[in-house]
C-alpha cells in the first residue's frame, strides 16, 4: 500500500498513455469489472472521461471533486486506484509539496487473447463468475470458424502495387506518434527460481531456453497454486521436452492438476493478504493495546490460525472457515485475525463454524472494517457471554489484548519479511 496519506485537496491530472478504442470499453467490463469491481472501473470511466477532446491531458482537478463527482468516500477511490495499479491499468505518480500533486496515467486493457492466456488473470475470472459464465465469456470473444478450403487466395503483396521512392528520415516523426500501451500487473517472486533451476541438470533442462516470459509464467503459477521450491522442481521436471526446453501448457496443466488433487477438485481464490494500510491504525501509540492492533493488521489469518497451531499448518476445515470470511463475506484481514483470536479463546480453541458466522454476519452488517472496531464488538460479545456462564460454562478468559499488562513486542522488519512470506500460503 502507498505510503503518501491522500486528502481531499490534493490535485490530480490524468495523462493518456495510450489509444482508447470502444472494444477497451467491451473489455473493462467483461473481463476485468468481476476482479476489481464496479468501483474500480467507474474510477477508470471517470478518469477517462475527464480528459480533452484530443484524449491526450486533462486539466487540473481536486479529489474532492472526484469524491462529489462519482458520489464516494476518499478511502474507496484509493482503493479503486491501488485495484486498478495492480491489475496493470493504471500508474500513479505523485509530487509532495503542501498540496501533492498526483499525475494519473491510463493504460489500456490487455485483448481478451491475452487476458484469457494470462494463468492468474483467467484462473481469478474463472474463481470469481463461475464455470457457466466463463464459457459464456470465452465463446463471445471467440472467432468464428469459416471453412476456406474451397477458395483461393488472391491477395496481392505490397511491392506488387506499390513503387519505393526515396524520402528524408523519418525518426523524428516516428517517435511522437501515440500507440496502444499495456502495462504488466507486477508479481514478486514467492520462490527462489534460481534454486529451484540449480536442482534440474542441464541434460534435461537447456538454462539457455529459458525465456522471461517463461520465469514470469512459473513465478505466476507459484503465486496462484501456492508452490513452494520442491513441488515447483518437480512439476518442472514433468513438462520437460526431449529438446531439454520447458512445455509452458504441460506446465500449466500441471500445476492445476497438482492443486485440484490438494484440494479436492476447488480452484484457488486471490484474496487481500493482509490488513488495508488505509484501515490501520496510524503509528505512535505505544500502548499494549495498540501493539496488539498492529499485531492484528500486520500479519495473515493464515499465519495468525498458524501461531495457534504451535507452527503447524491449519486444518482444511478452519481454512474453509477463514475463506468464508474472506471471500464470501469480504470481511478484511485484521477483522478476521481478530474474530478468530476471540473465538479460539472463549471456545477451548475451538473454532465452532455456526458461532463465527453469528459473529460475522453481524460484524458485516455493522460495515466493520477496522482491527479497533472489531475489538470494541469482540469485547461486548465476551460481557454478553461471560453473563451466561454459569449457564454454558464454555468461556474461560478474557481475551488477552483487553488486558494492559499484555506485552506485545512490535515486528523487526525481518519478521515483518517472514511474515510475508508465509503469506503465500494462504489462498
Amino acid at each position: 500500500m502507498s505510503k503518501h496519506h491522500i486528502l481531499p485537496a490534493d490535485t490530480y491530472i490524468v495523462r493518456n498513455r495510450t489509444v482508447f478504442s470502444e472494444n477497451d470499453r467491451t473489455l473493462l467490463i467483461m473481463l476485468y469489472q468481476p476482479l476489481i469491481g464496479s468501483t474500480a472501473i467507474s474510477l477508470y470511466f471517470t478518469l477517462w472521461a475527464y480528459l480533452d477532446k484530443s484524449e491526450v491531458l486533462s486539466c487540473e482537478w481536486t479529489h474532492h471533486h472526484l469524491m462529489t463527482n462519482m458520489r464516494i468516500k476518499l478511502e474507496e477511490i484509493l482503493v479503486a486506484r491501488e485495484k486498478l495499479e495492480a491489475i496493470g491499468l493504471l500508474r500513479t505518480l505523485v509530487k509532495e509539496n503542501h498540496v501533492n500533486q498526483y499525475m494519473y496515467e491510463l493504460y489500456s486493457p490487455l485483448s481478451a487473447s491475452e487476458f484469457l492466456n494470462n494463468p492468474i488473470l483467467a484462473t481469478s475470472l474463472y474463481n470469481n463468475v463461475g464455470k457457466v459464465e466463463f464459457d459464456k465469456i470465452v465463446e463471445y470473444f471467440k472467432l468464428p470458424r469459416i471453412n476456406t478450403r474451397d477458395y483461393d487466395d488472391i491477395t496481392k503483396s505490397f511491392n506488387e502495387v506499390f513503387e519505393s521512392v526515396s524520402v528524408g528520415s523519418l525518426e523524428h516523426v516516428i517517435k511522437e506518434i501515440r500507440e496502444k500501451k499495456k502495462r504488466r500487473n507486477t508479481l514478486t517472486s514467492t520462490i527462489d527460481l534460481n534454486g529451484i533451476l540449480a536442482m534440474i541438470p542441464e541434460e534435461l533442462l537447456n538454462p539457455r531456453s529459458l525465456t522471461k516470459d517463461t520465469k514470469e509464467l512459473i513465478d505466476k503459477l507459484a503465486f496462484i497454486y501456492q508452490l513452494d521450491d520442491s513441488v515447483c522442481t518437480e512439476l518442472i521436471r514433468n513438462s520437460l521436452t526431449i529438446k531439454r526446453t520447458i512445455d509452458k501448457d504441460k506446465l500449466k496443466k500441471n500445476a492445476l492438476h497438482y492443486y485440484t488433487f490438494e484440494h479436492n477438485g476447488k480452484l484457488p481464490s486471490i484474496i487481500y493478504r493482509n490488513q488495508p494500510e488505509y484501515l490501520r491504525k496510524p503509528e505512535g501509540d505505544q500502548s499494549n493495546k495498540a501493539k496488539m492492533i498492529y499485531t492484528f493488521e500486520t500479519i495473515s489469518p493464515y499465519q495468525l490460525l498458524r501461531s495457534k497451531n504451535n507452527g503447524s499448518a491449519p486444518s482444511r476445515s478452519d481454512l474453509k472457515i477463514v475463506e468464508y470470511l474472506m471471500i464470501d463475506l469480504n470481511l478484511k484481514p485484521g477483522v478476521v485475525n481478530v474474530l478468530l483470536d476471540f473465538v479460539l479463546r472463549i471456545n477451548h480453541n475451538k473454532l465452532n463454524r455456526a458461532f463465527i458466522e453469528t459473529i460475522a454476519s453481524q460484524w458485516k452488517r455493522d460495515g466493520i472494517e477496522t482491527v479497533e472496531a472489531a475489538m470494541a464488538l469482540a469485547g461486548k460479545e465476551y460481557t454478553k457471554k461471560k453473563k451466561g456462564r454459569t449457564k454454558t460454562k464454555t468461556i474461560e478468559e478474557k481475551p488477552e489484548w483487553f488486558d494492559q499488562s499484555f506485552d506485545v513486542k512490535k515486528p523487526t522488519k525481518e519478521k515483518l519479511a517472514e511474515m510475508q512470506e508465509l503469506l503465500g500460503e494462504f489462498k
